[in-house]
């Protein structure tokens, strides 16, 4: 009966890694707290470790983000965006209300609960999507975290640059932003992302890598735009909305892949439907080299199901249920380094706007969209390049966040020094390095512990983040920055000289020097397994041509 998009069908599966891309771009509204943070402190009178305490309230979201995981198992990928959408239409509804003046300052413990709600937001949909998108392309999950997280970061950049274009920096209005954009695009991801089988063939893997690579030229130019628009100083109403114009342009040029399928799809559209790729429904959605969920032999005859509960422990690498996966020293060995990086970078990001005034700027936002659009480099170009040396010479994948932490150590002495410029060099490092460790923990949790009990272990690792944002920004930079500040005629404190954060900076060099030794040591650990998987990757590479011949 003429054309039909099969749910099963490339276009369909690239139309939902499309609006998933464009749920990422706007998921990252955690990290924009310093570009309204100044406007809180100043309308509720707070100190400067209170201030830390909300942003710890909008990290402690990610914590509830167990939920996401645990759902991720029973809800559909469009039930788990809504839930995120509407929670997070309320907590920056309400923030919006505030700071826009519509209502009088809420008590400090309720402005905590809807901040938290803000951040809570983000799990659903990061959880929806990285879930439902390494389980449809799961040969190539280095990529896929790259891209998606590559964007996340971009976000950021894309609401500052947006809301300096269109609205001059109006915190009130970038609150609002926040609270719509996220709810329009998630209902774009509702009708077309969901969960479609992964390609088995090498032919398959070779095409999904080609567009990968197209996704990342996109990406890559779209950051490059953003930081031109960043670094070229103010610009004419005009000039603006033509920038934002361009921006919207850029973000929907993706469609241009799937819209390549549907023309497929639409001249095959009388030949038979059942295409190679619907063959593939049949094959698990666990990895190749997983174990069957039974472990008792299918050859048993009439064996009571008493006797099939118990199976053999998991070996690193395969399916984990979460209580393996956290009764193994591999899994808190990533935990505690991925501690040591997102806990610093998340003090670096929400205390930007602080670290700014106390060096003598007036405009911070600039700092906030370099941190941005350069951990967007760290994401997608991480992401890729360790899938490589996966295949080239089976090089773990924590070897990179051990790189990462590394350079993360000497960004924070450098910044700690405090010479002129030093604050540029700091945003740009820390972007990268924050980036890096984003996303390649994600696809080392899913080749360490397997996909399926990833969103809830994925969920489980994520909790550093409000762990992380209480030891580094609300207790360690809170209360070394009130301890050099003097306290305002309105109650609150305010802090200017390079001594402000030295102290902080110094503390958190050291914790990443930490966090390298425990990535070396989880590289060390783990080596076999990716050996499997380079393995894995090159076995499947002569049967291509010899099927042709």
């Amino acid at each position: 009966m003429g054309f039909h998009l099969s749910p099963a069908s490339s276009s369909r599966k690239w139309l939902g890694f499309v609006t998933a891309v464009w749920v990422q771009s706007i998921s990252g509204n955690n990290y924009t707290f310093s570009n309204y943070s100044d406007a809180l402190k100043s309308l509720m009178a707070l100190t400067q470790l209170q201030l830390n305490n909300l942003s710890v309230a909008k990290d402690v979201g990610k914590a509830f983000g167990l939920l996401s995981g645990l759902a991720s198992d029973r809800l559909s990928t469009p039930m788990m965006l809504l839930i995120g959408s509407i929670e997070g239409l309320v907590g920056y509804g309400v923030q919006w209300l505030v700071v826009s003046r519509k209502i009088q300052p809420l008590p400090y413990w309720q402005m905590c609960i809807f901040l938290c709600m803000g951040g809570n937001s983000t799990t659903w949909m990061n959880t929806a999507v990285l879930v439902t998108c390494i389980r449809n392309f799961r040969t190539n999950r280095g990529p896929v975290s790259g891209i998606l997280k590559g964007y996340v970061g971009l976000s950021t950049a894309i609401f500052t640059d947006l809301c300096t274009a269109l609205f001059a920096d109006d915190p009130a209005i970038f609150l609002l932003m926040l609270a719509i954009i996220p709810l329009l695009v998630c209902l774009s991801a509702i009708l077309f992302l969901r969960e479609v089988p992964s390609s088995s063939t090498a032919a398959g893997e070779k095409e999904e890598t080609k567009f990968f690579n197209l996704f990342n030229i996109v990406a890559v130019v779209l950051a490059v735009y953003l930081l031109t628009f960043d670094v070229t100083g103010s610009h004419s109403r005009i000039l603006s909305q033509a920038f934002a114009v361009v921006l919207l342009f850029l973000l929907a040029c993706p469609l241009s892949i799937p819209l390549y399928f549907m023309l497929q799809d639409f001249n095959r559209s009388g030949s038979k439907p059942s295409s190679d790729i619907e063959g593939l429904i049949t094959e698990t959605l666990l990895s190749q080299n997983s174990q069957p969920e039974m472990a008792a032999p299918a050859s048993e005859e009439k064996v009571e199901p008493v006797v099939e509960i118990k199976r053999p422990r998991p070996s690193i690498g395969e399916d984990h249920t979460i209580i393996e996966a956290i009764s193994t020293t591999d899994f808190w060995i990533l935990f505690a380094s991925f501690l040591c990086g997102v806990g610093t970078g998340l003090a670096v990001m929400n205390n930007m706007g602080q670290m700014g005034l106390a060096l003598g700027y007036v405009d911070v936002s600039i700092f906030v969209s370099l941190t941005s659009i350069w951990g967007f480099f760290g994401r997608i170009l991480s992401g890729s390049v360790s899938e490589y040396f996966i295949g080239k010479a089976g090089t773990p994948r924590p070897f990179w966040n051990a790189a990462s932490q590394i350079l993360m150590a000497v960004g924070y002495v450098v910044m700690a020094m405090a010479l002129p410029g030093s604050l540029y060099i700091g945003s740009v490092v820390v972007g990268i390095c924050y980036g890096v460790r984003l996303a390649v923990t994600v696809p080392i949790a899913s080749e360490l512990f397997g996909l399926k009990y990833y969103g809830l272990i994925y969920n489980i690792l994520i909790l550093n983040l409000p762990l992380g944002s209480f030891l580094f920004s609300g207790l360690l930079a809170g209360l070394l920055y009130d301890a050099h500040a003097t306290r305002t005629a309105g109650g609150g404190t305010t802090c200017i000289g390079p001594h402000c954060y030295r102290l902080v900076f110094v503390v958190m060099a050291l914790s990443c020097i930490i966090g390298f030794g425990l990535d070396v040591l989880l590289a060390i650990r783990t080596k076999n397994v990716y050996s499997k998987i380079r393995a894995s990757k090159r076995s499947k590479k002569p049967a291509a041509p010899s099927n042709s011949r």
